[in-house]
């Protein structure tokens, strides 16, 4: 077999919602993506969402209305992709890194409160493999620090604490305690690239919850300058009669969505609930084959919360990098294509340079020497499922003898 590791779920519907955009006339921001951003909200039970080209764009957004930049400081965790990190780069803050808690791809809230100065303005929390965190601690911990913060532009103030910026990248459609994704984290970014359980080709969305005191429509408001140029009117609205004429209220930037992007989200969001339940029913059955198995897999159901189902981590019991990777080879022969997440920050040369050291990050590169992902997703038949777990079961077994 030849099964690749996230294809995008295509179907008809996705190309006929595609291909009437393109007849439309308005391919680029306009009706759909309102529609879209509407649809995300409801589907996040929040008031507002804003829909953009990426989430790196919607993180970045959000530290700026935050008023984030040179003299702040904005903690996230050591075990992410790059995207978490650079935008904190981009805004000219000071990044943080904090190590994962021993055996958790979670941050150690513990070290998380060593961490928080009178400088911390953000935490970004990292929802990996479409888990929710433990928000509930991250929030107390934001509480008994209180003293500590020191606002800088009207929404800090309103706040009045850090803010708790969640890079929620794999997690659309999580939900935890009642509550879904989106309205958990003060903000709330969302990740609809091509791999993605949901996706846009490329794109993204924010969310977040009311702040008493300051208005959702001005938040919303921002992100459609920032994403457009500064520019106080966009495409859709000039095309009015007469209205031609536009201000640039500052020098924003350009990462608006597209109608065409956003065609092929409001198709995908229509099955996504069955997409979220065919996950399910593929990590039930990894769990199952893989119990006997020196192996360690993530949980992503429980009592309280559901994930997202996004991806299917193993760690490999004794394993170190070598091992690890020949297991990733091994199913490469076999024709399984499987990955690694991720590569704690600090072993990559761009952090590196900002002088992080993995030797202060032991449980994250703890973590990820002995881990590897299996292929979930959506396009994935039983058959290719079975032969995953025949093939993965029997490699595993046989390194172990």
């Amino acid at each position: 077999m030849n099964i690749p590791f996230s294809p995008p779920d295509m179907t008809d519907e996705e190309i006929a919602e595609v291909a009437d955009t393109l007849k439309s006339g308005w391919i680029t921001t306009g009706p759909k993506t309102k529609q879209f951003e509407k649809e995300i909200a409801s589907f996040c039970h929040t008031n507002k969402a804003v829909c953009l080209n990426s989430a790196t764009a919607c993180l970045e957004g959000v530290l700026r209305l935050l008023g984030v930049g040179a003299g702040d400081e904005v903690i996230t965790t050591a075990y992410t992709y790059t995207a978490s990190a650079s935008v904190v780069c981009h805004v000219g803050a000071k990044l943080v890194l904090v190590d994962t808690a021993p055996g958790s791809f979670e941050m150690d809230y513990a070290q998380l409160a060593e961490k928080i100065t009178e400088k911390t303005k953000v935490i970004i929390p990292v929802d990996l493999a479409g888990i929710i965190c433990d928000y509930d601690t991250i929030y107390r911990v934001v509480e008994e620090k209180q003293g500590l913060f020191c606002p800088a532009n009207d929404i800090q103030k309103a706040m009045g604490r850090i803010a708790v910026v969640a890079d929620a990248a794999h997690a659309f459609g999580a939900q935890k305690d009642g509550k879904m994704c989106g309205q958990i984290a003060d903000f709330t970014s969302f990740s609809f690239h091509a791999v993605k359980n949901l996706t846009t080709a490329e794109g993204g969305a924010v969310t977040w919850r009311e702040i008493p005191g300051i208005d959702s429509e001005e938040i919303y408001r921002f992100f459609m300058l920032y994403s457009l140029h500064g520019q106080s009117k966009d495409a859709l609205a000039k095309t009015k009669a007469g209205a031609w004429e536009y201000d640039i209220v500052f020098p924003g930037y350009k990462c608006n969505m597209t109608d065409i992007m956003a065609s092929i989200g409001l198709v995908q969001l229509t099955r996504y609930p069955s997409m979220l339940a065919r996950r399910k029913e593929i990590i039930s059955v990894y769990n199952k084959a893989f119990a006997d198995l020196p192996v360690s897999v993530l949980c992503h159901y429980g009592d309280n919360f559901e994930s997202s189902g996004h991806l299917y981590f193993v760690r490999l019991h004794g394993a170190d990098e070598q091992m690890r990777n020949r297991v990733v080879e091994k199913m490469a022969e076999a024709g399984v294509a499987t990955n690694v997440h991720y590569k704690p920050l600090p072993l990559l040369t761009a952090y590196k340079n900002l002088g992080f050291d993995i030797k202060d990050y032991p449980n994250a590169f703890s973590m990820y020497q002995n881990e590897m992902t299996l292929p979930l997703h959506t396009c994935l038949t039983d058959e290719q499922v079975a032969y995953i777990v025949r093939t993965f079961s029997q490699i595993i077994k046989e390194l172990n003898q």
